[in-house]
């Protein structure tokens, strides 16, 4: 397995991680996604440490909490071997407080998930979401004094902008507080508009990426195929309305490219998928799902080999849909180009 540092910290990840929201899955989201037990969980454990896939990733409001209290079960015992990965600030109950990023949420959300966890310390603690009802002040004096108390390590942001994460680095710079060091983000070959603006402030500003869904929600598994109905047993039917949408005819296009190419290279469908995402600047880690054991070895067959030139530029043509501005002349034009020129094709 390869790690990778994760933005500028000195914290080595592996480039696939595991992610749990699958564990002890309820309600219409997350059990369609699967409801893994324990004793399942600690075999899928088993097969990512033997694999060197130490990072694992989840959040308060999977399954109402019960996904960070199957993985505490299931890393019982060898919590010194692993990097733990949670969010917190989207609602968890209907009350003032039981949602956003307050002083009192924060502290609440994060002594909640080291009981839950059966730890004493995050690895990686990530804000689920941008509370602008909180100034950026509060929210980062308090992930300050967790740092301080050895509670979390390292700090991050899942599904900020771009101008939200800079005025947040910017008050961290301003009063010496942490800065965040890593974004989980959206990213697949049928959702590139991470590349528009929050690939660039990663690369400047050292966020590492941890890529959530990059199947892009269960539609590059091959198990869709142009002129086939959707199949009986997908998850789509359930949850499609709850992830990003993607206009039909492109994923066609996408899913025929990468089939062309599995085919060359003898590798399933979703195992191109995640390969190509790992050759994507700023990308740290790769955060793979799995209901079993199969789904879970299937993902893990995405490392340890390459895509030839020729291939990455296929699925990039694919994939490659028109900028929105003010991006599209750094993309047409020569003359804009040449001034700010992309980082990803």
């Amino acid at each position: 397995m390869e790690y990778r540092t994760l933005g500028h910290s000195g914290l080595k990840v592996p480039v696939l991680s595991f992610g749990a929201g699958t564990f002890g899955g309820s309600g219409p989201l997350f059990g369609a996604w699967g409801n893994t037990d324990v004793e399942e969980a600690r075999r899928l454990v088993d097969i990512c440490l033997e694999a060197g896939v130490n990072l694992f990733d989840t959040a308060d409001v999977y399954s109402n909490g019960a996904s960070e209290e199957v993985l505490g079960a299931a890393l019982k015992g060898r919590r010194n071997e692993v990097l733990i990965s949670t969010k917190a600030g989207l609602p968890m109950g209907e009350g003032p407080h039981d949602a956003g990023s307050s002083r009192l949420r924060l502290i609440r959300s994060v002594e909640e998930a080291l009981t839950r966890l059966g730890t004493d310390h995050i690895d990686i603690f990530q804000l689920h979401a941008f509370d602008a009802f909180t100034p950026v002040e509060e929210v980062l004096s308090t992930l300050d004094v967790l740092v301080r108390d050895g509670k979390i390590r390292y700090a991050g942001v899942s599904n900020f902008s771009g101008w939200q994460i800079m005025k947040s680095l910017a008050a961290a710079d301003r009063h010496g507080w942490p800065r965040y060091v890593a974004n989980q983000v959206y990213y697949s070959l049928v959702g590139r508009d991470y590349e528009w603006d929050l690939m660039p402030l990663g690369a400047d500003q050292g966020l590492g990426a941890l890529v959530w869904s990059p199947l892009g929600w269960g539609r590059l598994t091959g198990k869709i195929r142009r002129g086939e109905p959707l199949p009986e047993g997908s998850r789509l039917h359930d949850t499609a309305s709850f992830g990003p949408p993607v206009e039909e005819e492109h994923l066609y296009t996408v899913v025929d490219a990468l089939e062309s190419v599995a085919a060359e290279v003898g590798k399933s469908v979703p195992q191109v998928a995640l390969n190509w995402l790992l050759r994507r600047p700023t990308v740290s880690s790769v955060i793979i799902g799995a209901r079993n054991e199969e789904q879970l070895r299937q993902n893990l067959g995405a490392v340890g080999w390459d895509l030839s030139g020729d291939q990455v530029a296929r699925l990039d043509a694919a994939s490659a849909v028109t900028a929105p501005y003010p991006h599209f002349p750094y993309r047409r034009q020569e003359g804009f180009a040449m001034l700010n020129p992309p980082l990803a094709g």
